[in-house]
């Protein structure tokens, strides 16, 4: 009996020790609750989440973007929530406040909308918390309670007021509330709470007021980034003691005042941006402390003086813009001990002098920005080594070498407005292959448009305007690739690092420059002297956003451009240009800049599509011919009418009528002379009256000579 009592217990000790397992593991039904609140806030998800009303077999710990502590076998709390780029829509629930236990909370990346329920922003354990890349919006919570927290983002949103201020948050390391709507001051108490902050964002907002003091309390602050606001006044002397400071973003304010020597002091800086602010005097000559420097940009200040020459002890640096200041002198720096140097811009200063010979020794070098500045010269022949090069900008003094630089190979982007260009377009511009954008603008040309540039396949920003070019269109022009369909030419130059594009101003011979994303693909080539039709062929050019023949002697009809579907700027103003508007403008969705103003058009100006917001009578002024709204020219029925024959029929008509004048001419001619010859008695008549009015008009002239004659000798 004792041995037949032996296998039950071992038995029953087997099920204690695996009757956990089991068991069905679940979360917390407060937890499930939480979750369920917050599921049904959204408008549409894909986390395939299953309720089924029994919230104790529901194990949601195995749910996509939950997870769980380790606590107990039957019962685990929810600590982490990361639903980062789910595609989700709607509400953020108050709902997840009932995650007490949460660390984690990550909804980044989404399309929530909505206010963030107050909850959020008192849960005792949370590190983490993310709303980054949604729709949210409303105003911050006076009061917060994040003692735990870690990271917080809340960029790329739409939230107003004043920015969430973490008092006690002992252990924040990383802030960021850029890009949103946030306004006021920024509150530099963040760096009283915590000791430990490393990055700090508040770029692309709305604050205002004197820059604040208070950011030198960050001893650990890596990262501060203000820019893209509307900051005043200096910077203050305690940000000059962040020594463990890598990156400074303060561009796009109104910061004004001296740049401190005191700079010396950022000794880890990496990267510096001060650009597009009021900032004036010369520029402290203190780069011999700055070894970790990469990138310095103080562009569009009003900085004088010249370029520090301890710039070229920082050999690390990638970026150097100095562009849009009074800087002056000499260009004057060791590029020999600049190997990493990748963009150099120096454009729209007082530069004076040659451009230096030992710019090809910056072997990394893709843009080079010299225009508007008062450089002498031709480009050094040892550009012919400048093998990196892909961008160059040069205008107002430098010139091109007659036979080009072969070290060219690369480019991808040439300006050379301005540059005193005479002759025809250079022929070596043909071996430009690789060459997507040609700003040869401003110049002396002449001659013919070559074919060759037609050929140029990744060529999509063509602008050789005010030149004195003469000639057709070459039929080429209208089968450039890059213009028949979309590639990737004008995507690869937006992704590249070229910060300017130019612009004109019209009441003077004088470029301006705008930050750009990506060129608009074009071809510009008003003020010049060409003649010839419109090609017809540019109807194929289904990727041109920008077509500019104003300014020329092209004759001839406008033919159909409904091909050209992207079309968003066509002018045709001040040319010899006849026959009517075609109906079939109006199917170009997207144009929204037109002008055939001061040519021979005639008939009524279409209706529909765009060209019912073409209200400007500037638009179509010096055709006196065309009619209907905004002109004042009213059409009649016949204009009407006869305006959608009249491509066909008008040089018909013109021939008509002149072959009717000179009939009727030749027929009253003859008349009278086949009276004169056959009529006997007419003709004794006519030339008796003729012989008579002959003898009265001799009579008057010596009675009138007799008379004179008394008057001057008498």
């Amino acid at each position: 009996m004792g041995n037949r009592g032996l296998p039950c217990f071992f038995l029953l000790l087997l099920l204690l020790l695996f009757a956990p397992l089991s068991c069905s593991q679940s979360c917390d039904s407060i937890d499930l609750n939480a979750l369920q609140g917050f599921a049904e806030g959204l408008q549409s998800s894909d986390l395939g989440w299953s309720f089924n009303g029994r919230s104790s077999s529901s194990n949601c710990c195995t749910w996509v973007g939950v997870s769980c502590d380790l606590g107990s076998a039957l019962v685990k709390r929810v600590i982490g929530l990361d639903l980062s780029n789910k595609s989700l829509k709607g509400s953020v629930s108050s709902s997840l406040g009932g995650l007490d236990q949460l660390k984690q909370l990550n909804l980044s990346n989404n399309s929530l909308n909505g206010s963030v329920a107050v909850e959020l922003f008192n849960l005792p354990h949370l590190e983490l918390l993310d709303l980054s890349m949604n729709m949210l919006s409303g105003l911050m919570p006076a009061e917060s309670n994040l003692p735990s927290i870690r990271v917080l983002n809340l960029s790329v949103n739409l939230f107003t007021g004043k920015h969430l201020i973490l008092a006690g948050s002992s252990n924040l390391s990383a802030y960021d509330v850029s890009a949103n709507s946030f306004s006021g001051s920024v509150d530099t108490g963040i760096c009283n709470s915590s000791d430990s902050v490393q990055l700090l964002r508040f770029s692309a907002n709305m604050f205002s007021g004197n820059f604040p003091a208070g950011f030198g309390n960050c001893r650990s602050l890596s990262e501060l980034s203000l820019d893209t606001n509307g900051l005043t006044g200096t910077l203050p002397d305690d940000l000059f003691t962040l020594s463990s400071v890598t990156q400074l973003n303060l561009q796009e304010n109104a910061l004004s005042g001296t740049v401190s020597n005191k700079m010396r002091n950022l000794s880890n800086l990496v990267h510096i941006d001060i650009s597009n602010n009021n900032f004036s005097g010369a520029i402290p000559d203190v780069f011999d402390s700055l070894n970790e420097l990469e990138f310095f940009s103080a562009s569009s200040n009003e900085l004088i003086g010249g370029i520090p020459p301890s710039l070229s002890n920082c050999s690390r640096l990638t970026t150097i813009s100095l562009g849009n200041n009074s800087l002056g002198g000499t260009i004057d720096l060791n590029f020999t001990a600049l190997p990493k140097l990748n963009t150099l811009n120096l454009g729209a200063n007082l530069f004076s002098g040659p451009i230096p010979s030992d710019l090809p020794n910056c072997t990394q070098m893709m843009t080079l920005i010299l225009d508007r500045n008062n450089l002498v010269g031709e480009i050094p022949s040892s550009f012919k080594n400048f093998t990196s090069l892909s961008g160059l900008f040069l205008a107002s003094g430098e010139s091109m070498p007659s036979e080009g630089i072969q070290g060219f190979a690369n480019m991808e982007v040439l300006i050379l407005a301005i540059c005193s260009l005479s002759g025809s377009i250079p022929s070596w511009l043909a071996n430009l292959t690789k060459l997507k954008l040609l700003d040869i603008s401003w110049n002396y040309l002449t001659g013919t448009i070559p074919v060759w540039l037609g050929n140029l396949d990744n060529l999509f920003y063509l602008d050789i305007s005010n030149n004195s070019l003469t000639g057709e269109i070459p039929t080429s022009l209208a089968l450039m690739k890059s213009l028949m369909y979309s590639n990737s030419s004008q995507e690869s130059v937006a992704s590249q690092y070229y910060p300017f594009l130019i612009g004109r101003n019209f009441s003077g011979k004088m470029l301006l420059y705008n930050r750009f994303s990506s060129f608009p693909p074009s071809i510009i080539l008003s003020n010049n002297k060409l003649v010839g039709s419109i090609l017809a062929g540019f109807n194929g050019l289904a990727n041109l956003h920008v077509l500019d023949l104003s300014f020329n002697d092209i004759s001839g009809t406008i033919p159909n451009l409904a091909g050209m579907s992207n079309l968003e700027s066509l002018d045709l103003s001040h040319n010899h240009l006849t026959g009517i508007i075609p109906l079939s403008l109006t199917r170009l969705n997207f144009l929204s800049s037109f002008s055939v103003a001061y040519n021979n058009l005639t008939g009524q100006i279409p209706t529909g599509g765009q060209f019912d917001t073409f209200n400007d009578p500037s638009i179509y002024m010096g055709n006196y011919y065309l009619c209907g709204p905004p002109t004042k020219n009213i059409c009649s029925k016949e204009k009407t009418n006869s305006s959608a024959k009249a491509e066909g029929n008008y040089e018909t008509e013109t021939t008509w009528s002149y072959f009717g004048m000179g009939l009727g001419f030749a027929v009253g001619l003859w008349g009278v002379c086949g009276l004169l010859i056959f009529k006997k008695s007419w003709s004794d008549a006519y030339f008796q009256m003729i012989n008579k009015l002959f003898d009265k008009i001799y009579v008057i002239i010596a009675v009138n000579m007799r008379r004179l004659n008394r008057r001057v000798c008498g």
